[in-house]
């Protein structure tokens, strides 16, 4: 497996990211693509890709921060997950932000009308094995509940969370989606 961080332009030219991208995750939780590219040319984002050769296995996205990066996104296409690769692109990129703290945001497993409880414990139990911890801090995009795991010895708070999102808010506002949980 190789992975490299993209430029700009690169990302653009690849249909597949875009795809993958756009079926990983739902509407109200991504960022609409054109967008998206327009914050990777004007925020200092991170966007991996890993492949087997010329076939993509994933992406991430990160916001790379003195204090505390923000993983922003993971996908691995469908067709591909329960063998391990998502396992494999996490190690890799853990390793590339070793020493440093990392929070990610996800669906809260404790939202009582979940559609996909299940699947939310999953990915929270595979983040806890990877050494992410709970921080109790979480906030709501439109309908869905998210929850606050941070990977390092750094604490993160509500105010932690309100400061990182408005360094996104000065590029980007989501129509009327945010919420304080």
């Amino acid at each position: 497996m190789t992975s490299r961080i993209l430029a700009p332009e690169d990302i653009a030219q690849r249909s597949d990211l875009r795809a993958l991208y756009e079926s990983a995750f739902p509407d109200e939780e991504r960022i609409p693509w054109n967008d998206l590219l327009r914050l990777v040319r004007e925020m200092p984002l991170e966007f991996a890709e890993y492949r087997d050769g010329e076939e993509l296995l994933g992406l991430t996205i990160v916001y790379p921060r003195p204090r505390l990066s923000w993983f922003w996104y993971f996908a691995v296409p469908e067709e591909k997950r329960g063998r391990g690769i998502g396992q494999r692109i996490l190690s890799a990129f853990l390793a590339r932000y070793e020493g440093r703290s990392v929070v990610l945001d996800m669906e809260d497993p404790a939202q009582p009308d979940a559609p996909n409880p299940e699947q939310r414990r999953r990915r929270r139990d595979f983040y806890l094995r990877n050494g992410f911890r709970e921080t109790g801090v979480g906030r709501t995009y439109g309908p869905v509940a998210m929850t606050i795991l941070l990977r390092g010895d750094d604490t993160f708070t509500q105010a932690d969370y309100s400061e990182i999102t408005a360094e996104l808010f000065r590029l980007w506002r989501p129509l009327g989606v945010m919420h304080n949980a």
